[in-house]
C-alpha cells in the first residue's frame, strides 16, 4: 500500500526565495559603500571634536582606498550587482581626490628647481652618509630638519662642495648650489612652548631664472591617544608660518618641511590654503621602516611643484623627499 502524505506536514513548509540572504548582504555592503563614499568626498564636514576627529581623518585619508578595495572583493566573492554597483561610488570618488597622484611624472618642460627636503632625525648615527645620498640626488636646494650638535659639523663637511651656500637657524637649515640673501629666523614657535624653541628659517634663493623666498620648517609633533589627536601646537605654528608667508615680498615661495601632517589635515588650512601642493606621488615618508604617512611636504606660491617622490632611506626614521619646482613663466 502506498503511504499519502500527511497534507498537514506539506502546509508547514515554505519555499525561500533564492538569494534572499544574498540580497540582504547586499544591501548592507551597499549601505557601506555609501557611508565610505560620504566620508571620502565630505570629509571637511566630519567634526573635528572631541579629539580632533576630522583631522585623524584627514591624515590618513588616502587610505581609505584599502576599505574600499575590500568592499569591492567582498562584493564580487559574494556576487551582489546591486553591491557591485554601490561601491562604484566611493571608488570614483578616491580616484576624483587621489587619482591624480598616481599618474607617472611629467616630462621636465622648462627651467624649474629640483629641491630635497629631509627630516634627518636627531639621533641619525650617520651624518656624513646621509648627506652623501642625498647629494646623488643632484638637487639645488637641499632643506634638513632636526640638526643637532655633534652631527651639524658632518652636515657641513660633507655638502660644502655641492652647495657653497647655506644657512641654519636653531634645528633647520637650507643648502643651496646658489647665492643666498635675506636668511632670518621665521618665528613659529607656539605660545605654550619655552624659549630657545627655534624651528624656522627663510632666506632668498638668487637662481638662475629669478629671486625665489625658500622657507624650511619643522612644525611641532603630533601624537594620537585615547583623546585622539593631540595637534594643538602643530596647529598653531601652522597659522604662524602661514601668516609670515602671505606677509613675504618676494612673489615666488618654496616651503620645504617636516610638518607633521598630510595636506588634507585641516589643521594645516591656514598655511596649505597659501601654496600649491605636489601635482604627482604620494612620497608616503613616515615611519621610515614602514612609511604610511606623507608628513615631509614641498609646496611652492606662484610655482609649481611637480612630481615628489620618496629616496632611498638613510640613517633617519624619516624617508628623503625631492620634487622639482617649475618657476612662473617657465611652464
Amino acid at each position: 500500500m502506498v503511504e499519502q502524505a500527511d497534507p498537514g506536514v506539506a502546509s508547514v513548509a515554505r519555499p525561500v526565495a533564492p538569494g534572499a540572504g544574498g540580497g540582504r548582504r547586499g544591501r548592507v555592503l551597499s549601505g557601506l559603500a555609501v557611508v565610505v563614499a560620504g566620508g571620502l568626498a565630505f570629509h571637511r564636514v566630519v567634526p573635528n571634536s572631541p579629539g580632533r576627529v576630522g583631522s585623524l581623518l584627514e591624515s590618513f585619508l588616502p587610505w581609505v582606498g584599502v576599505l574600499v578595495v575590500v568592499l569591492l572583493v567582498v562584493a564580487l566573492v559574494r556576487r551582489s550587482a546591486v553591491a557591485l554597483v554601490a561601491v562604484l561610488l566611493p571608488v570614483g570618488v578616491w580616484v576624483h581626490l587621489f587619482g591624480g597622484l598616481l599618474l607617472p611624472a611629467e616630462a621636465a618642460d622648462g627651467p624649474g628647481l629640483v629641491v630635497v627636503q629631509h627630516n634627518v632625525s636627531d639621533e641619525n648615527r650617520d651624518p656624513a652618509g646621509t648627506a652623501r645620498a642625498l647629494i646623488e640626488a643632484g638637487a639645488d636646494l637641499v632643506a634638513l630638519e632636526e640638526l643637532v650638535d655633534p652631527q651639524m659639523a658632518a652636515y657641513e663637511k660633507a655638502l660644502a662642495r655641492d652647495y657653497p651656500h647655506h644657512v641654519v637657524r636653531g634645528t633647520v637649515g637650507l643648502w643651496s648650489k646658489y647665492p643666498l640673501s635675506g636668511a632670518r629666523l621665521v618665528d613659529i614657535k607656539p605660545p605654550s612652548i619655552e624659549e630657545g624653541w627655534s624651528r624656522g628659517v627663510r632666506a632668498v634663493v638668487r637662481s638662475p631664472y629669478g629671486d625665489v623666498a625658500a622657507y624650511v620648517a619643522h612644525l611641532p609633533s603630533v601624537r594620537v591617544g585615547a583623546g585622539g589627536l593631540a595637534s594643538q601646537r602643530r596647529d598653531e605654528s601652522a597659522a604662524l608660518l602661514g601668516r609670515a608667508i602671505a606677509d613675504e615680498s618676494v612673489e615666488t615661495v618654496i616651503l620645504l618641511g617636516d610638518l607633521n601632517g598630510a595636506v588634507e589635515d585641516r589643521g594645516l588650512r591656514p598655511l596649505t590654503s597659501r601654496l600649491n601642493v605636489a601635482e604627482r606621488g604620494f612620497a608616503l615618508s613616515f615611519p621610515a621602516a614602514f612609511p604610511v604617512a606623507r608628513i615631509d611636504q614641498v609646496m611652492a606660491r606662484s610655482a609649481v611643484v611637480g612630481h615628489i617622490r620618496t629616496l632611498p632611506a638613510t640613517g633617519s626614521d624619516h624617508l628623503p623627499v625631492v620634487a622639482r619646482v617649475v618657476l612662473p613663466g617657465h611652464r
